[in-house]
């Protein structure tokens, strides 16, 4: 069974993350199936929008640390970039060639997208997930949409495709990673992060009116102007603070092998969750 769905409303193509039962956690399958499927929507002269959603009550609880679906030692077609096949390697030689692959360089690849894209977010956007929202150039939640970056909790200082300082004001992001609680939809709007909440009944009509209205613009102008802005966020340094970002990430990951028994500072999905909640 496909983890992700592609269909087409009109000039919008609408990609739907597809493992509700896991909370949409984004395993390779899914990363690489997402991959596949804006691909295709680039392709196609007949989209002018890509929307991209998640099924059930949440849009990501971000990377899969845990399902049994969680297949990091499987070997996918890449794409992204030039490293070799992390399966079977050690040390930074599997870890750092995934991760610039499935996670930072697939972001990157897909922020340039030459059409707009919209994230319609829902429940939870919790790390893993705030990437796929944060390559989207416009966000739409739900009023019961919350987004949350808890990695720190790993020692880890935020996760890979870290746009946090350009999304949101550096102190505004600094409260977010230093606590790692949970930011409602409403103060994601109050700081800019999202573009427009709106009711929970309301969130695919609302999301496909605005796809359809942008839809409605020339397809190169809309083009133009989203190179524009990435441009000008890049000339703000994004990209060699991304760099930066993703080494101090990479370090916090080798500290954890080097004096704990894993990577991630001994959480998993559950104890992760279980801290989010309080309990």
């Amino acid at each position: 069974m496909s983890v992700v769905r592609y269909a087409r409303r009109g000039p919008v193509a609408v990609v739907t993350m597809d493992r509700p039962e896991y909370r949409n956690a984004q395993n390779s399958a899914m990363t690489y199936a997402l991959d596949e499927a804006f691909y295709r929507a680039a392709a196609d002269d007949d989209v002018r929008v890509v929307v991209l959603g998640g099924e059930g009550p949440h849009f990501s609880a971000g990377h899969d640390i845990g399902t049994p679906g969680r297949d990091a030692g499987v070997t996918f077609e890449r794409r992204a970039g030039l490293w070799w096949d992390h399966v079977g390697k050690q040390g930074a030689e599997s870890r750092l060639a995934r991760e610039s692959e499935v996670y930072l360089g697939m972001c990157r690849r897909w922020r340039e997208l030459p059409k707009p894209m919209i994230a319609m977010v829902q429940g939870a956007c919790v790390a893993g997930g705030l990437m796929l929202a944060w390559v989207c150039d416009l966000i739409v939640a739900s009023e019961d949409a919350f987004f949350a970056d808890p990695v720190v909790r790993m020692g880890i200082p935020g996760v890979e495709y870290f746009a946090h300082p350009w999304v949101m004001p550096p102190r505004v992001a600094k409260e977010l990673l230093f606590t790692g609680d949970r930011m409602p939809a409403r103060r994601a709007y109050e700081v800019g992060m999202v573009n427009r909440v709106v009711p929970r009944a309301d969130l695919e009509a609302e999301t496909l009116a605005l796809a359809g209205r942008i839809a409605a613009m020339p397809r190169l102008g809309l083009a133009l102007a989203k190179k524009a802005v990435n441009q000008a966020e890049d000339l703000q340094g994004m990209h060699a603070g991304m760099d930066s970002a993703f080494g101090l990430h990479h370090l916090a990951h080798a500290h954890n092998a080097e004096t704990g028994a894993d990577p991630l500072g001994g959480m998993d999905a559950r104890s992760m969750r279980a801290a989010a909640d309080g309990s």
